[in-house]
């Protein structure tokens, strides 16, 4: 359901405020071809109101001709921003990017977040942001969950369907999605509420069973039948079951690249808001999933690049699957069982509003 303009730009207000922009400072909102004209609008007129210089940079799509879809993930190929050293000028200068292109994957991204500057991606569908506006309740359950996994030795993730994954920690950092960006330097994504890392390089055991009613994204297919996918040394070496398999096999053997094979990153869902239905009530072009990827108690993992955690693998090809119903022990304690997240979080625990 469609939302007002209102309602837009009191959300947008809520996470620009979350997000500490003061009067004076200088935002840039990046723009394509896909960017929703609502969301944009609302935007300019949220820095407005709040005393904020906003500044428009819209720039051409790129890849089109490579990638097998028109989601913005799909290819993570050269950027707009690629050789462009007046938008990475202008970028660097703005004390807050609001990314409604989607920019990621990039060492673009890398040195503007380098250089101070905040950047904001926010892309899916107006009704979307508005339903899942961040709180700072949502930053504090990402906080806790990341205390947990910082400094942890091991992720073991098991199900009822046969997954049985170890994965190795230490090598990487924790990263924490929450929705607003808050200090210097600082990348997130609205909606988002999940906490994750990437494995040790090459290191990583076992079965991973995509079972009947998890999801396959870029696809944004509710998968039918079981996928049984075997992880050697960090890299899948085997896709086993029907069709679904297949359409996975084929689609990563696309990009003809042995790295997007390799596992990438790893963690779980923690934003309530975010509900497993919802995919199943869009075009497949007017979201990029992230309800399926940040849906309470679900495991997240992804095949492919590491350089947003600081590695060097940079393949063309990401692919995130949410799990559910799934067991994740951090070091041999469960923090989610068959599901359910453990973590005793009280919403309401925090100002909600942030102001």
């Amino acid at each position: 359901m469609a939302v007002s303009d209102h309602d837009l730009i009191q959300a947008w207000k809520q996470v620009l405020t979350l997000s500490k922009l003061e009067p004076g400072q200088i935002v840039t909102v990046l723009t394509s071809t896909s960017t929703h004209p609502q969301t944009l609008s609302t935007a300019l007129v949220a820095v407005g109101l709040m005393g904020a210089t906003a500044n428009r940079l819209d720039l051409p799509p790129v890849n089109g001709e490579k990638a097998l879809s028109r989601d913005s993930l799909a290819f993570l190929g050269t950027t707009p921003l690629t050789g462009n050293r007046a938008a990475i000028a202008a970028l660097k200068e703005s004390d807050l990017v609001l990314d409604l292109m989607t920019l990621l994957f990039s060492p673009e991204q890398h040195e503007i977040l380098a250089a101070g500057t905040k950047i904001l991606l926010a892309v899916e569908p107006p009704e979307v942001l508005v339903r899942m506006v961040p709180t700072l309740d949502d930053k504090a359950r990402v906080a806790q969950a990341a205390q947990r996994l910082d400094g942890a030795r091991e992720m073991h993730v098991t199900s009822a369907a046969g997954t049985d994954l170890r994965c190795p920690l230490g090598e990487f950092p924790v990263i924490q999605e929450y929705g607003f960006v808050d200090a210097p330097g600082r990348w997130d994504h609205w909606p988002s509420g999940f906490v994750l890392t990437w494995p040790n390089e090459r290191q990583t055991e076992g079965i991973l069973v995509i079972d009947r009613g998890d999801i396959l994204l870029p696809m944004k297919r509710y998968v039918q039948g079981p996928i049984r996918v075997r992880v050697t040394q960090g890299f899948v070496t085997a896709i086993d079951g029907g069709l679904d398999a297949e359409l996975l096999s084929e689609y990563m053997a696309s990009f003809n690249d042995p790295e997007a094979y390799a596992m990438s990153h790893i963690g779980w869902g923690l934003q309530p808001r975010a509900q497993w239905t919802t995919l199943a009530m869009y075009d497949r072009e007017a979201t990029i999933g992230m309800d399926a990827r940040a849906f309470e108690g679900n495991f997240l993992f992804s095949f492919g690049p590491n350089n947003e955690a600081g590695g060097s693998r940079t393949t063309a090809c990401h692919i995130d699957i949410p799990l559910r119903r799934c067991t994740v022990a951090i070091d041999g304690e469960p923090v989610v069982r068959d599901g359910k997240v453990l973590d005793g979080f009280v919403y309401g625990s925090a100002d909600r509003s942030g102001e």
